[in-house]
């Protein structure tokens, strides 16, 4: 069992009247993950409208009615996750010709996530991984995992606060970028050779994995999930050189990162200034809990 409690404040120098505010902040319920409870506080007060988007994400659209010189949103969650998952590739061979061509009608399913965003970079990136991906195995999953592999050997992780998430070649020119822009560079590279790819957003349980350093903790989190044809969609984090695996929480997939911001809205300036946000993530084990 997972508490995760997730605060997110804005500041500002004045009382600014906000407009709606889009909430990407519940988990995505699974065979592997159950919500077991979710609570949201939002000050100034909001009236909440939830609805599902086109990708299956619950998503809280909050409407205000007061002024204020700071905005407020925290989601604490009780999950539950289950059963370990297998490791990558066990029961599992198939080669991986490039470029990866999936049958007439998983394509139809998956033509929104095998087009690259930015198509303009794909001579570009194809050049740069020819650079920093050499060793390139035959099976499928050995080849998705050897690709992750180049991409964090190629970047170094560095947290920025700029919002968005950078293209493809803006990270690899820079040769570093934050956990979002190392999971858009891989989706880009693996739509590149064929595969169907999604930007997920979500949460980094650093006590999964106690014997190792990971990064991106105490934030929010992203990764890359592919599309693998007989193993379904499959979890890879180039961050931290992770796949299918438990210390990855998921809250939401999208086609772009872009769709997965957690918290999006807008605010009347008149004349205000925005002094800054704060995010603070805490994922902790609970011990004597049991689900319902």
């Amino acid at each position: 069992m997972l508490s995760i409690s997730h605060t997110t404040r804005y500041s500002y120098d004045r009382p600014v009247a906000f407009g709606p505010h889009r909430l990407l902040l519940r988990p995505r319920d699974g065979h592997d993950l159950r919500v077991l409870e979710a609570h949201l506080a939002i000050s100034p007060p909001a009236t909440l409208r939830w609805h599902f988007d086109t990708f299956g994400n619950s998503v809280a659209h909050a409407i205000f009615a007061e002024q204020s010189d700071s905005l407020e949103v925290r989601s604490d969650l009780l999950i539950k996750q289950y059963a370990n998952k297998p490791a990558l590739g066990q029961h599992y061979r198939a080669q991986a010709r490039l470029p990866f061509a999936y049958s007439d009608e998983n394509r139809i399913d998956l033509a929104p996530f095998l087009a690259m965003e930015f198509p303009h970079e794909s001579a570009a990136l194809n050049d740069w991984l020819d650079a920093v991906f050499r060793d390139r195995p035959d099976d499928i999953l050995a080849f998705l995992r050897a690709l992750s592999t180049a991409i964090r050997g190629a970047c170094t992780y560095r947290r920025r606060e700029e919002l968005g998430t950078q293209s493809a070649m803006t990270t690899a020119l820079k040769k570093s970028g934050t956990c979002r822009d190392f999971a858009f560079l891989l989706m880009e590279s693996a739509r590149l050779y064929g595969f169907a790819a999604r930007f997920v957003t979500g949460y980094l349980h650093d006590g999964a994995r106690a014997s190792e350093k990971l990064a991106g903790g105490g934030s929010t989190h992203a990764w890359a999930d592919i599309y693998v044809p007989g193993q379904g969609w499959i979890e890879f984090d180039p961050t931290n050189l992770i796949d299918n695996n438990l210390a990855l929480i998921r809250v939401a997939v999208t086609r772009t990162p872009a769709q997965a911001t957690p918290i999006s809205g807008t605010y009347e300036r008149a004349g205000a200034n925005f002094l800054g946000m704060n995010v603070v993530v805490a994922v902790r084990e609970e011990s004597g809990l049991e689900a319902g």
